[in-house]
């Protein structure tokens, strides 16, 4: 991948002044409330490849498709999976599913947050919402079997299944509404670019003289120069 445009990014961010920063920090702290830091879990990981998984990297035994070896390539770079998503132009969904290919395949190493995967498969389709929450520890198997044997008959109403366990007091409104809000986002594709990003205007110091300003000066000697050879000239006829 050639540009790390995240990191070039929040570089071009960094550069504001502090009140400016103050009020995206404030901005965004009122819109994410703190279980949003699943999404940052998920975005922010970054792969660990494996001995078989350079292996793979350097010889491309498998002839796998071109984003698999960029995501190879991107851990070995220790970019994380939001930084690998933006460089491609992929959505987060799909990203989800060549990390879930790839420590399948044991080209990284198994996440130490068991949080990371739960997401991925959930991005994916591979858990349902029930299961997904089964394996974030939120509820029982037992307790997720139950419900199953019984929705047709307690849902006269046809309730989604995350609303069903709303209503049964084992999860909380907020905790389904953070975990869809991510699958939903998880689908767009983002396209970052850092100079959209407005850059902070540096005043000139003395080493830093602009071109316009140098014409400038150049035009205001020329004319100087041109007075000071007329003068020359007046003094030297009347001498």
């Amino acid at each position: 991948m050639k540009r790390d445009f995240l990191k070039q990014f929040l570089n071009n961010i960094s550069d504001f002044p502090d009140w400016m920063k103050a009020i995206i920090h404030h901005r965004l702290s009122d819109e994410m409330s703190n279980t949003d830091n699943l999404a940052y879990i998920f975005a922010a990981y970054r792969p660990v490849l494996t001995y078989k998984g350079r292996c793979e990297l350097d010889f491309k035994n498998n002839g796998f498709d071109s984003n698999i070896y960029n995501f190879l390539d991107a851990a070995d770079k220790n970019f994380s999976i939001s930084e690998f998503t933006l460089n491609t132009y992929l959505s987060l969904e799909e990203a989800a599913r060549y990390l879930i290919f790839c420590i399948d395949e044991g080209y990284f190493e198994i996440p130490d947050n068991s949080d990371v995967l739960n997401i991925a498969g959930f991005l994916t389709g591979k858990f349902r919402t029930g299961e997904y929450f089964v394996k974030s520890g939120a509820i029982s198997e037992f307790e997720l079997n139950s419900i199953v044997e019984n929705y047709k008959t307690d849902n006269p109403e046809n309730k989604k299944f995350g609303q069903t366990l709303i209503d049964k007091g084992l999860i909380t409104p907020s905790q389904l509404k953070t975990i869809l809000n991510i699958k939903e986002d998880a689908k767009k594709r983002f396209v970052l670019d850092f100079n959209d990003v407005p850059k902070i205007k540096k005043e000139n110091t003395q080493n830093e003289i602009s071109e316009k300003q140098l014409e400038t000066l150049q035009q205001e000697n020329k004319i100087l120069k041109t007075k000071l050879e007329q003068l020359l000239t007046m003094v030297k006829k009347n001498d």
